[in-house]
């Protein structure tokens, strides 16, 4: 047997655990087993090791979902540590683990998800938790060649004190979570300006690798919003982003609070951001808000549409207050001359969220028309207010009377 799940649905009693343990052939239970699916339940803890297999190559572990609304009991937490630090890892590729429940507390199990890391060999290629890491077993990590996915959850080391030669690896998905954001932009801002002894950037194989870039910040409090949002939704942390030409989906995650909109970008700098990243077929930069105060307007939809040809998924900060003249003016801006007669991204919907947006009968027309050319393919503005509704209905008729 080569995959097994251990879930809440497993009906084995105690008495049935400690006959398996004590029947236990050479080699265990499971002597071929390559995939375990644990789900973490009081019942099953005590016996997860019959479970185990030196031919592990993908661990998944989550919490069940009991303890999302109780919380798991904390004193469980040392046999769970104790199992966890026991996982074989000769043959590991794959390590994840499960953040959904915001109840467990996974600080608890850093030294373990540490040392496990730290025994991982050349062949891992990812490493998927909300635990942090020790700044040994990041290192560590760094210095695989095989990694492909990574999902940060806690801050960087300091690499101005390590001795390693800092280079990583061959990534293809990177996920920033939470605080993790607070050092590692900044860090890998820095090292795209540095240099090895060999001569090559720390980031150059990442550079050309990396397709999947998500920066998550939801569910975080207001205070920590505040604090951690400004960071990255700018001109200065997005020339970080820029610099991954490969990208295929970027995804930031986040939410203005009520206070202020934190989306700092203009219509250049986003046109700037589109020309870099080419390839994009995703590209969602925060979650659009009622405020109506940010820099960019449906100008910067014109470039993000030649540029990233071949984007099928879109949601963005652009500000509706004189929507129809921008309209206009992409009309009639030289600017736009050149990029007028090429051809449109696949675009089916624009997700608008929480913008504003307030017509008149003619005014309708002339935003229609304007996303009509924009996006040749569009038939919906998904958002909460009603009036985007309205479009949409308006964008369809016109798609339908044209094909006509």
């Amino acid at each position: 047997m080569r995959q097994v799940s251990v879930d809440e649905r497993m009906s084995l009693g105690k008495e049935t655990f400690e006959k398996l343990r004590l029947n236990s052939p050479p080699g265990g239970w499971f002597p071929a087993l390559q995939d375990l699916s644990w789900t973490i339940t009081e019942s099953n803890l005590l016996y997860a090791d019959l479970f185990f297999s030196p031919h592990l190559k993908t661990i998944s572990i989550r919490a069940t979902y009991l303890w999302h609304k109780t919380g798991v009991p904390l004193g469980i937490i040392p046999t769970l540590v104790s199992k966890i630090s026991a996982l074989p890892t000769s043959s590991l590729e794959r390590i994840s683990v499960n953040a959904n429940h915001w109840t467990m507390p996974w600080a608890h199990f850093k030294d373990s998800l540490s040392s496990i890391v730290l025994r991982c060999g050349p062949s891992f290629t990812e490493y998927d938790s909300p635990v942090p890491l020790s700044n040994t077993a990041l290192d560590h990590l760094i210095q695989l060649p095989r990694l492909r996915t990574w999902r940060i959850h806690g801050p960087p080391p300091d690499y101005l004190a390590s001795s390693l030669p800092l280079v990583f690896p061959p990534l293809r998905e990177l996920i920033l979570w939470k605080c993790a954001v607070r050092g590692w932009l900044p860090l890998l801002q820095r090292l795209d300006g540095a240099s090895t002894t060999q001569g090559v950037t720390p980031l150059s194989r990442t550079k050309e690798s990396l397709k999947i870039l998500k920066i998550k910040i939801d569910n975080v409090s207001g205070a920590e919003l505040n604090d951690i949002s400004r960071i990255y939704i700018n001109a200065s942390s997005i020339s970080t982003i820029r610099c991954f030409r490969n990208l295929v989906d970027l995804d930031v995650q986040v939410y203005c609070d009520n206070r202020h909109c934190i989306f700092e970008l203009n219509n250049d700098s986003v046109t700037e951001l589109a020309m870099a990243l080419t390839q994009l077929e995703s590209l969602l930069l925060g979650h659009p808000c009622y405020e109506n105060t940010c820099l960019t307007t449906v100008a910067c939809l014109l470039p993000i549409s030649v540029h990233c040809n071949k984007l099928e998924k879109l949601e963005i900060h652009f500000n509706t207050t004189n929507i129809v003249d921008d309209f206009k003016n992409i009309l009639e801006d030289p600017r736009f001359q050149q990029l007028r007669p090429l051809p449109r991204c696949p675009l089916g919907r624009l997700d608008v969220d929480r913008i504003p947006l307030d017509l008149d009968e003619w005014d309708f027309e002339t935003v229609v028309n304007g996303m009509s050319d924009i996006f040749p393919s569009l038939t919906r503005c998904e958002g909460v207010k009603q009036s985007w509704d309205e479009l949409s209905g308006k964008i369809i008729a016109n798609l339908q009377e044209y094909s006509e």
